[in-house]
């Protein structure tokens, strides 16, 4: 009997835990979580509740239930070591070291590797450790991006245009960080469409899984603040409409070099996620950054319709077998959409405030996929926190009749809640075409 510990308690973690029970091993499941996400308990043998910076509690609990090695599903137990605390008892997991998290937690770490070995993809960018030399660097792109160096739980990217105008905005913004970061990443700003590529590597082989486009804007129309992610979406080709097949070849390719970089440089093989986030854009594709653990939503578009075993592909990346395994995806299209609270990312004296603890109920969500997140179960019901609450996923033949079945779920959850209606539709994503068509020279308006 495999004995397999999950650290993590979001809708990325719930679509773990499904995928590891589903496999043909029966595997038992003991999950490590913060908060008591009751989609991940009902599956899990056994359950504990601690902090993620705790790895004493969480080696004893797995040492504890014998488990024969651990998927590491947040950022979060990376950057704390969790990877290294785990092998140094003996346990393999499926996620890389604190120091190969580097790859996400240090956005100079990878922009820097990729200099250093000629990889492509790296738009123009600068690392200061001062404002020495920022102001100059900032004045001499048309556009540009302001990046901490560390872990800002998504929201601490800032885009001229959108967060500030002026060079003098953006010199202030770089002071802030530097107060409580020891870099900043400057970076030109990129003009395109953007996509996700997960891969799973051992570190000699890369895999990648379909590209999923998310869609952080917390309002219909890609209006509102930005968000964890409001939902996301895959098509049955295993495509994106306005991606062309060498997008996401070159993509792949970028990512296998990366990993061959990392063992070059620092002799450990890098196991686990290499989520790379891309634009692509009249010049080619650019890396915007890496993620070392699935995406949410991203994760819940890829995972429901993996058909490969995945705790034999969890045991390949440990084992360093990756490359022997056929890694095959059902031919669906999947529509991710997240049922948040109605005051989520707005200001906390906004009218809907309150309804990011109030009780919802949850109804017979038809043939979509129901994906516990930031929910807490209570003896009086289900409640949502501050973030986003429940995530629904239709899967179809088409991503029209995908869409309809996300649609109909998320009528079935009631409560103060909200969701993006027009992720996956077909409006949405002929903007997106339109856009890239014109961007190529392919289209009225563009430059043929």
């Amino acid at each position: 009997m495999i004995r397999v510990l999950l650290v993590g308690n979001g809708a990325r973690e719930h679509a773990i835990a499904e995928a590891v029970i589903r496999s043909r091993h029966r595997p038992k499941l003991f999950s490590f979580m913060r908060h008591n996400n009751p989609g991940i308990a009902d599956l899990s043998e056994m359950v504990m509740l601690g902090s993620h910076d705790d790895l004493e509690s969480l080696c004893g609990f797995a040492r504890e239930n014998r488990v024969d090695f651990a998927v590491i599903g947040p950022e979060d137990p990376l950057n704390n070591g969790v990877v290294d605390a785990l092998r140094s008892w003996g346990i393999p997991a499926a996620g890389p070291t604190k120091k190969l998290a580097q790859l996400e937690t240090s956005k100079s770490f990878t922009r820097n590797l990729l200099a250093r070995h000629g990889i492509p993809g790296n738009p123009k960018f600068r690392v200061f450790t001062s404002l020495d030399g920022v102001e100059e660097f900032l004045k001499s792109l048309d556009g540009f991006v302001v990046k901490p160096d560390g872990l800002t739980g998504g929201k601490g990217v800032m885009v001229q245009g959108d967060h500030f105008q002026t060079v003098e905005e953006a010199l202030d913004y770089c002071e802030e960080v530097l107060a409580e970061h020891p870099a900043v990443i400057t970076e030109e700003k990129l003009e395109g469409e953007e996509f996700s590529l997960q891969c799973l590597s051992d570190g000699k082989t890369v895999v990648a899984t379909p590209p999923v486009q998310d869609h952080k804007r917390r309002f219909v129309d890609d209006k509102g603040p930005n968000t964890g992610g409001m939902g996301s979406y895959s098509c049955e080709d295993h495509s994106l409409p306005f991606l062309t097949r060498k997008d996401v070849e070159d993509g792949l390719a970028i990512t296998q070099k990366v990993a061959e970089a990392i063992h070059r440089e620092t002799g450990e093989y890098y196991k686990g996620v290499m989520y790379a986030g891309f634009m692509v854009t009249k010049n080619g594709l650019r890396l915007l950054e890496y993620n070392a653990r699935f995406g949410d939503p991203e994760a819940m578009n890829v995972l429901p319709i993996l058909k490969t075993d995945f705790v034999d592909l969890c045991r390949a990346v440990i084992d360093g077998t990756l490359g022997e395994s056929a890694v095959e995806f059902e031919k669906k299209a999947t529509v991710c959409k997240y049922i948040v609270p109605r005051g989520y990312g707005l200001p906390k004296d906004h009218h809907d405030a309150g309804s990011t603890s109030a009780r919802i109920d949850v109804g017979d969500v038809g043939p979509a996929r129901l994906y516990y997140a930031s929910v807490d179960r209570r003896e009086g019901g289900l409640y949502m926190t501050t973030s986003r609450a429940i995530a629904v996923v239709g899967i179809a033949a088409s991503l029209d009749e995908a869409e309809a079945v996300a649609e109909n779920a998320v009528k079935a959850i009631k409560g103060p809640v909200s969701h993006r209606p027009d992720i996956g539709t077909r409006p949405l994503i002929e903007k997106r075409i339109r856009h890239m068509k014109k961007l190529r020279g392919e289209y009225p308006g563009g430059n043929r």
